[in-house]
């Protein structure tokens, strides 16, 4: 038993000692910040001493009606843990954030098969009764819950 717990106490140990170990900060080499301004647009970049640079422009577009949005668009360029250089652009809009870089995943090619049932599909449209539905002109039936009456009993005690 003694043994388990000598190894027990050294694991802890070991733990413990790899929390402790703190990292150097990194320093900021440059940071400029302007803030939003009258018209709604705004504007940042920084970038550190370990090589990160980002940076980011906003602006408000459509002001003042139903369809106000603000659009985005970015960069940031960093150094990746194995050492491959990763450079992200996206514009951030009405229709998404939108990423683009050579590091992002893409998408394996749609299987033939499939390809042929999306062009066949696209090439013959259901006629627009089907897409409606059969009963479209008939007016709903409501009926009453059968709850609607329900009344609970009265004892007479």
């Amino acid at each position: 038993m003694k043994p388990v717990l000598i190894v027990f106490a050294a694991l802890c140990g070991a733990c413990l000692a790899q929390q402790a170990a703190t990292k150097e900060p990194i320093p900021i080499i440059k940071y400029d910040n302007e803030g939003v301004g009258p018209d709604g647009s705004y504007q940042w970049s920084f970038e550190t001493g370990n090589g990160i640079i980002a940076e980011e422009q906003g602006q408000l577009k459509n002001a003042g009606s139903e369809n106000e949005a603000i659009q985005v668009q970015g960069s940031a360029k960093w150094t990746s843990d194995d050492g491959t250089p990763i450079q992200l652009t996206y514009i951030a809009d009405e229709n998404g954030f939108q990423p683009q870089g050579d590091h992002l995943p893409t998408p394996p090619p749609i299987p033939p098969a499939i390809q042929r049932a999306l062009e066949w599909i696209e090439a013959h449209p259901e006629p627009e009764e089907k897409q409606r539905g059969a009963a479209s002109n008939q007016e709903p039936v409501f009926k009453q819950s059968p709850l609607a009456n329900f009344r609970p009993l009265q004892r007479k005690y």
